[in-house]
């Protein structure tokens, strides 16, 4: 190939790259403040009117750059998605205070971007837990554990989690790896006959921890197993699976 040729093709890859970025949802960095904490957090917008919003939550030292590739997804389907770095990095029930809190503010509208009737709650891990104690919140119309965490707490009969899951009214969706270190032994497993309202309890054979992360990295590899393009789209899937259920496109409104 000649250097005309070669510029030419470098030329078109370029536009491509272009139009990709383009074509992707943009996203806003913001700090908020949720139930006296401030909180960084990433707001993924829509092309057009959401049809409603979903709030991502991180896992254990993790951030919410960790679940960018879920909330662009969702964004790209017409979900209006915020990710915010959990404000306590132990305390659950703090987490779900300030996940509440940001529930409301999406619901009213404001700095966050247009009011929402509905959100869907999507935790990883740690963050699993701590969304499912906000998913009893006004205006929370769907509950999804990404291999979610459930941890015991001191002087109490029962795990946290497991004690929220038996009277949560919201409808649910658990994505779940087999037992294994970084899930704590698949501590949460327990939800799946608790729910009340359990839409779908899926175990995804192999997966690993980081599996359900988006992106994952090479520090969760290395201590959690390999992730599969395979695994990650059933969870990639099951998610906007979750959103056509609980966020359906309203008659007269067009998708993105």
């Amino acid at each position: 190939m000649n250097a005309i040729g070669r510029c030419v093709l470098g030329a078109l890859a370029l536009l491509a790259a272009a139009a990709v970025a383009v074509a992707e949802p943009p996203v806003q960095t913001l700090e908020q403040r949720l139930d006296g904490h401030r909180v960084t957090l990433d707001v993924h917008a829509t092309a057009g009117p959401p049809r409603g919003a979903a709030i991502l939550s991180h896992g254990f030292t993790r951030s919410r750059r960790s679940l960018a590739g879920h909330a662009q997804a969702l964004a790209e389907a017409g979900v209006w998605v915020v990710a915010p770095d959990l404000p306590c990095t132990f305390d659950f029930r703090c987490n779900g205070r300030a996940l509440a809190a940001l529930v409301a503010q999406l619901r009213a509208g404001g700095t966050l971007g247009p009011p929402v009737e509905r959100v869907m709650l999507v935790g990883f891990s740690a963050g699993g837990l701590s969304s499912l104690l906000a998913a009893e919140a006004p205006g929370v119309v769907g509950y999804v554990g990404l291999d979610p965490f459930d941890r015991a707490m001191a002087g109490e009969p029962a795990h946290l989690g497991l004690a929220a899951a038996r009277t949560l009214r919201t409808e649910a969706l658990l994505l779940r790896a087999p037992p294994s270190r970084c899930n704590a032994e698949a501590v949460a497993a327990p939800w799946a006959t608790a729910l009340p309202r359990l839409w779908r309890d899926e175990l995804i054979a192999g997966a690993s921890h980081c599996d359900f992360e988006s992106p994952s990295d090479w520090m969760c590899r290395l201590a959690c197993g390999d992730t599969d393009p395979a695994r990650q789209q059933r969870v990639r899937q099951a998610l906007l699976d979750a959103a056509a259920r609980w966020l359906p496109v309203e008659v007269g409104q067009s998708r993105p």
